[in-house]
């Protein structure tokens, strides 16, 4: 199993925030403002859920991933 961390996940975030938007999804996001983020991390809160209640494991898992990605982007954009 691959070990794998929030505290990772943020330090991407924070790497791909400093590349440029042709490479960098991360970076598109925060361009387009905290607002398209949030957003996006609303879309990603209701995938979710959906999830949660009508999809297997391994697509909780997935969206669990998302959610937990695009919740440090927004807090990122927020400069916290």
């Amino acid at each position: 199993m691959v070990r794998f961390s929030l505290y990772d996940l943020e330090r991407r975030v924070a790497e791909r925030a400093e590349a440029s938007v042709e490479v960098s999804y991360t970076r598109k996001l925060l361009d387009r403002g905290v607002t398209q983020c949030a957003k996006k991390l609303g879309e990603e809160a209701v995938e979710l859920a959906l999830a949660a209640v009508a999809e297997n494991r391994q697509r909780l898992i997935e969206e669990s991933a998302d959610l937990l990605y695009h919740l440090l982007v927004v807090l990122k954009a927020r400069d916290v």
